[in-house]
């Protein structure tokens, strides 16, 4: 049969592609007609299209069109955040993704706004997605939602917009530990590292005076008995 025959032919020439085969020259006369030999024309042509892509992908010109999630650690990337603080925002993400699917979309967001009491509106609701929307999907994944509090952390949403409301109001508290409390942070650890040496050296010099101390009085204790040893 027709197809039997084509995909015989698809086999052997894909073997030749890949040199595991030799090329033999082979009587293409058809037997059958017209309607098989424009069958045949058209799945050569399809063939023929698809050994130069294949080629074109094995000297890398080509690029292959199977999508790939790229996949990413939120524990890895947003290191700025406690593991306390990524769950707390993926508790949150989760309450307002009524739809299960892993984004948050326009409604959802507006149902988000107006349960934290400050709704927006349409046009509103759409510049937030759009600020943390790097896909472009007009949605937000649990990735952008967590940008909006990376922003928040380190003061780059504008005052009083709707992602620094969202922000504000969520019960994710990233005012110690964000790319803006960092340097109070470190600033503070480093306070903590002064107290403490200061704490040690005064205990250091109270030591020192105690010590100062006792050696005073062993003195004048001695310098009392060769006193009292005079009188005898």
């Amino acid at each position: 049969m027709a197809s039997d025959e084509l995909a015989s032919k698809l086999t052997r020439r894909l073997h030749i592609e890949d040199g595991t085969e030799d090329a033999v020259a082979v009587d293409e006369s058809d037997e059958n007609g017209d309607e098989e030999k424009s069958t045949t024309a058209n799945a050569d042509c399809e063939l023929g299209a698809k050994l130069m892509r294949r080629g074109q992908l094995n000297e890398g010109v080509g690029e292959h069109q199977q999508m790939s999630e790229k996949v990413y650690n939120p524990y890895t990337e947003f290191k700025e955040f406690s593991r306390k603080q990524i769950k707390d925002m993926e508790k949150m993400f989760k309450q307002y993704d009524a739809g299960k699917d892993g984004f948050i979309d326009l409604m959802e967001l507006k149902l988000m706004m107006e349960k934290l009491e400050a709704p927006q509106t349409h046009l509103g609701l759409k510049n937030m997605i759009k600020e943390v929307d790097e896909d472009l999907d007009n949605k937000l994944s649990f990735r952008e939602f967590l940008l909006i509090f990376r922003k928040a952390a380190a003061g780059e949403l504008v005052e009083g917009s709707g992602l620094q409301v969202l922000a504000t109001l969520s019960e994710v508290d990233v005012s110690t530990e964000g790319v803006k409390g960092a340097k109070s942070f470190f600033e503070a650890k480093v306070k903590a590292i002064s107290d403490c040496n200061r704490f040690e050296a005064e205990i250091r010099q109270e030591q020192e005076e105690k010590k100062k101390e006792l050696e005073q009085k062993k003195e004048r204790k001695a310098a009392f008995k060769e006193l009292a040893s005079a009188f005898k």
